[in-house]
């Protein structure tokens, strides 16, 4: 849809939907007696042969005979039925101590199965072992004249100085034997020399990063996992479902194999589910990381007539989030026709605004009460009431109203006010200064689990052993709902916050109210109280009883008589019955949930409808302003100019770099040894990447730091999110 859109003609894409060159999946044990199949090519996994092979990590044996067995009629592999050499001492294999890897190998060219992708997750891993096959040769005299002829004619693009760079001088020995290498740190003509070799059939095995799997079509007949967890810049990870299918799919030529083998090499143990994930999951969604560069922004204004903001609206990022309005659009469309519906009384316009006015008073008059409440919560007022326990109190956590409960014991956080850094730590923690335990009903969130029979009657014949609430674990008691057996009183420790009411009456409370029947007994005692007073339990006078002397609350008192009045005289009150009154509240309170609730989701869409990075942008030509590589106008200056040449690395922190002079004095080796640092992306091992460096070194290093800090400083100063000593270090 997108190539549709921006290039404003019909896209047809081709699919099949099955693989014409099936797969076998093998799982290598490190250690092992050899490999197992997994997946068959009909796509059946093999729970049996999996756990063998997760059983053999803890112990291995030798292995050459079942990988024979194992590779040896699968696909159209040849046997090979000449006898191996010996080496010294009578070992099979031409040399003692191989690893893992070199036997699979072995076993991959013996019986025909190459080319081999070797993928390994660091360049590091893919030089070192295509090095350890530096006595294997897999080519003949004239595949290797082909080889050198290829080679020779490609570096003669190269200038005589790079010609003696040892990545050149060093690959095409590897290459005679019919052994590649392919990553990111190689020249870029040496990556194409080693494609073309691979695509002709020159290269038996290539030791590649998953790159290779991604853009070019350079199949093999086999591709080996020499690890199941990469490396993703957090932490160690199992591969995604969508890498596996991606490396995994090099294995299996159309029209010259019948069926690809691909062998994961494990170390550790995987569990059936994770493994299954991998083997069977979806590929991964395609979501666009499309981010503008300073180096492609300055490269577009340096042009007369390119506008960035083009671009931006032209990328698949974009068309992603444009494509999710309509959707958030229909969904609207829904709810406000789900408002629509609800017919408040008589479905008369003039209903549904008088029952609107209503509804505005009682909220005004609702945030009124909570000013006040949250005035006489306040510790000078009622602190002094919360001294002794037994008082009532009513309370509500998290928008639930537990109703009345009694006062167990007040506490106040120790260390607040006090001096050391214990005192600071006590006033910094987070959680109220003052609370209190507090006695309340509630209903075990266990039991909305919908549990029924005997485990059921078990849960409610142990409940009553539990004595302390939390919100997470308990839920208030829902009177006309809830069954009252599955009612449990338990003490909640609670803020001043969360007390709607102070109580005037006070009860007996035991010393020890853990115990279930003590529990009970002052539950009895709440009910009491209640039927003593149906007209509804005393309460504390907040300005007789609390003292309140506020202004500010005497204004909200004034006010809530006012509001009260207005409700009492209001036509909804007196011309409406009760039960319909009601209705017509809750009708209305629905219908203007969901119209809120449209109308965010509207304003969602209409954001993904406009150009997303907008401000980004906006932001990152302040920072090119700010850091001299652009004027005012807008016009590119000479380190903008040169930035626009750098494209490898961090182009702000290299131009920096230049125009400070550090190049100046420095030797050709300690210039490498600095842009070495800009463009390395393997994990560090230790903290302190300068320890045991020579001052010759360090020192260049330090000033690299100072010109990432002096750009860390600009971008962040421009309102751009960024961690300073991540960047810089």
């Amino acid at each position: 849809q997108w190539i549709t859109k921006i290039h404003h003609q019909a896209c047809h894409v081709v699919y099949t939907n099955y693989r014409p060159t099936p797969l076998q999946h093998y799982v290598f044990a490190a250690g092992g007696e050899g490999l197992h199949l997994v997946v068959d090519e009909k796509g059946k996994f093999r729970e049996s042969n999996f756990q063998k092979a997760m059983a053999q990590l803890q112990g291995g044996k030798d292995m050459e005979g079942a990988i024979s067995d194992a590779i040896g009629n699968s696909g159209n592999g040849k046997r090979n039925t000449s006898k191996r050499k010996r080496g010294p001492g009578g070992a099979k294999g031409g040399k003692s101590g191989n690893t893992d890897l070199h036997r699979i190998l072995m076993l991959i060219m013996t019986r025909s199965l190459n080319p081999v992708i070797i993928f390994s997750f660091s360049k590091k891993d893919c030089e070192k072992y295509a090095l350890e096959l530096n006595r294997e040769d897999y080519t003949d005299d004239v595949e290797k004249d082909l080889i050198t002829q290829v080679y020779m004619n490609a570096i003669e693009s190269l200038g005589e100085e790079d010609r003696k760079l040892p990545q050149v001088e060093a690959l095409l020995p590897l290459l005679k034997k019919g052994i590649g290498i392919h990553h990111g740190g190689l020249l870029p003509i040496l990556k194409e020399i080693v494609e073309i070799l691979f695509s002709e059939g020159l290269i038996k095995a290539l030791f590649a990063t998953e790159t290779f799997s991604i853009g070019i079509n350079m199949p093999a007949k086999t591709v080996v996992f020499t690890n199941t967890r990469k490396w993703d810049g957090k932490d160690f990870r199992w591969v995604t479902s969508g890498e596996y299918i991606q490396m995994s799919g090099r294995a299996g030529r159309r029209g010259k194999d019948d069926r690809g083998i691909v062998i994961q090499m494990m170390d550790e143990k995987m569990e059936p589910t994770v493994c299954k994930g991998i083997l069977y999951g979806d590929p991964d969604a395609l979501n666009s990381s499309y981010r503008i560069s300073y180096n492609m922004l300055l490269n577009m204004m340096r042009v007369e007539d390119v506008d960035p903001e083009y671009l931006l609206k032209a990328s698949f990022h974009q068309f992603q989030q444009e494509s999710e309005a309509p959707a958030l659009e229909i969904q609207a469309d829904g709810l406000q026709a789900q408002a629509k519906s609800i017919e408040i009384g008589n479905g008369s316009k003039e209903e549904e605004d008088r029952a609107g006015e209503y509804y505005q008073l009682n909220q005004q008059l609702l945030l009124t009460e909570r000013k006040k409440i949250k005035i006489c919560r306040k510790p000078q007022y009622a602190v002094p009431f919360l001294q002794t326990a037994g008082r009532m109190l009513k309370c509500t956590m998290e928008d639930e109203n537990y109703g009345w409960g009694v006062l167990i014991s007040y506490k106040k956080k120790t260390g607040t006010g006090s001096g050391g850094m214990a005192g600071k730590m006590a006033s910094e923690s987070t959680g109220p200064s003052h609370t209190v335990d507090v006695l309340l009903p509630c209903v075990d969130r266990h039991f909305d689990e919908g549990k029924a029979g005997d485990d059921k009657d078990e849960d409610l014949s142990n409940v009553g052993l539990l004595w302390r609430g939390t919100t997470r674990h308990c839920r208030a008691f829902r009177e006309g709902v809830d069954d009252e057996t599955l009612v449990t009183h338990r003490v909640f420790t609670i803020g001043l916050d969360e007390i709607n009411e102070l109580s005037a009456v006070r009860l007996f409370v035991p010393q020890d109210i853990y115990p279930e029947p003590a529990r009970k007994n002052v539950a009895k005692s709440v009910k009491e109280v209640k039927r003593r007073f149906p007209e509804g339990v005393p309460c504390l006078d907040p300005i007789n009883d609390l003292k309140v002397k506020s202004d500010d609350f005497k204004k909200l008192v004034s006010r809530t008589g006012i509001l009260k009045e207005a409700l009492a005289s209001h036509s909804l009150n007196t011309e409406v019955e009760e039960d319909a009154k009601k209705d017509m509240i809750v009708a209305y309170s629905l219908k203007l949930d969901l119209q809120e609730q449209a109308k965010v989701i509207r304003n969602e869409a209409r954001s993904c409808q406009g150009m997303v990075m907008r401000d980004e942008l906006k932001k990152m030509k302040r920072v090119l302003r700010q850091l001299g590589h652009v004027d005012a106008n807008g016009v590119i200056q000479t380190k903008g100019r040169t930035a626009c040449e750098v494209n490898t690395a961090n182009e702000l922190v290299v131009v920096e770099l230049m125009f400070c002079g550090m190049f100046n004095d420095l030797s050709v080796e300690q210039c490498m040894a600095l842009l070495s640092c800009l463009i390395f992306d393997e994990r560090l091992k230790d903290d302190n990447p300068t320890e045991g460096l020579q001052s010759f070194l360090s020192n260049p290093f330090y000033k690299l730091q100072e010109c990432a800090r002096t750009v860390a400083k600009a971008i962040i100063a421009c309102k751009i999110e960024l961690d300073e000593e991540e960047f810089i270090n």
